[in-house]
């Protein structure tokens, strides 16, 4: 009888440590999945907001591509020297298989300039992209291109005025060009010559397409943030209290600059724009708003709306890319 009474004893105690044990575990498990909930319910404001805070890599002029990039054929990286910077400087260029064909060592190609986004620069950052642009190519539904994928500089395609070493938009106009242009069998004029980017190198785009509308003849700013760029213009050139750039370098204002060259110059053909951007993108609205103004300023354009797509330029491609790459062909003149 007392063995039998000892026997109930543990069996009680064992099941009181079962229960008590599953009861943590489900506790536990109801923190962790209210944790994913939350995270998962955030805002896609907050998630970016989230996101932006992990620190960017230090900026360095020249970024090895690693040899996972390299199965892209036909992609590869170069350097140059600035003069201006006194250093190496980085680029990545696609060369299409119509390229290196022997039958063609004397033909010249078009060039597309691809300016990445976000700060600082680094020239690996989209060439994600050229995926889709060598299978478009290789199945012939675009005319071979050549496109180069550029390093920004310390802020991205911006010159800061009081930083010597912080002249992306000066490097990428006076020394890469014309290096692309000396080294690559190029057409090497403005009927040849395209530029691009996203986000930050839609802005980029934007800025440098009517700065320098006497070099490029295509050109589609993607997904800019025309809202900081109205900000600049309304503050006088300030971006944040870190962060001031020079008076009328900004999406806004330099489209007076640009209508006053075609208006000096009557050789001078207006641009062909096509500004791209994802409708569920944070951009969307003020691409709108930037799009209106250039319409009430009298300069053409087109436009790519992509449904469904957020802020990104590789989702953008996926859906519409071919697109943007005829819209280039187009312009010169190779279907």
């Amino acid at each position: 009888m007392f063995r039998c009474a000892l026997q109930k004893c543990r069996l009680v105690l064992l099941v009181g440590l079962l229960t008590a044990s599953g009861g943590a575990v489900g506790v536990l498990a109801q923190e962790k999945g209210k944790a994913r909930e939350s995270q998962n319910s955030q805002s896609p404001k907050k998630q970016k907001n989230a996101r932006s805070k992990k620190q960017p890599a230090p900026f360095e002029w020249v970024n090895p591509m690693q040899s996972s990039g390299t199965k892209t054929p036909g992609l590869r990286h170069g350097t140059f020297k600035s003069p201006s910077m006194n250093t190496k400087v980085g680029y990545c260029i696609y060369l299409p298989t119509d390229y290196t064909k022997s039958a063609n060592s004397k033909k010249r190609y078009p060039v597309v300039y691809y300016l990445h986004g976000g700060r600082p620069g680094n020239e690996l950052k989209s060439i994600k992209l050229v995926a889709e642009v060598d299978r478009a190519m290789s199945a012939q539904k675009v005319a071979p291109m050549i496109y180069v994928f550029v390093n920004g500089g310390p802020v991205s395609h911006y010159n800061m005025p009081d930083d010597p070493s912080a002249q992306g938009a000066d490097v990428f106009i006076n020394e890469l060009i014309p290096h692309i242009d000396s080294t690559y069998r190029t057409i090497a004029d403005r009927g040849g010559r395209g530029i691009e980017g996203f986000s930050q190198g839609g802005r980029g785009t934007a800025r440098l397409m009517f700065r320098h509308p006497e070099l490029f003849c295509s050109a589609s700013p993607g997904g800019g943030g025309h809202a900081t760029e109205k900000k600049i213009s309304e503050s006088g050139g300030q971006e944040s209290a870190k962060l001031t750039f020079a008076k009328g370098d900004n999406t806004w204002d330099l489209a007076a600059v640009y209508l006053e060259k075609l208006k000096s110059n009557a050789d001078l053909a207006p641009l062909n724009i096509l500004v791209h951007v994802g409708e569920q993108g944070f951009n969307y609205e003020n691409n709108l708003a930037w799009m209106a103004y250039l319409k009430s300023q009298g300069i053409e354009h087109q436009k790519i709306i992509v449904p469904g797509v957020g802020h990104s330029a590789m989702e953008i491609y996926k859906k519409r890319g071919l697109e943007i790459m005829k819209f280039h062909e187009k312009n010169f003149g190779v279907e």
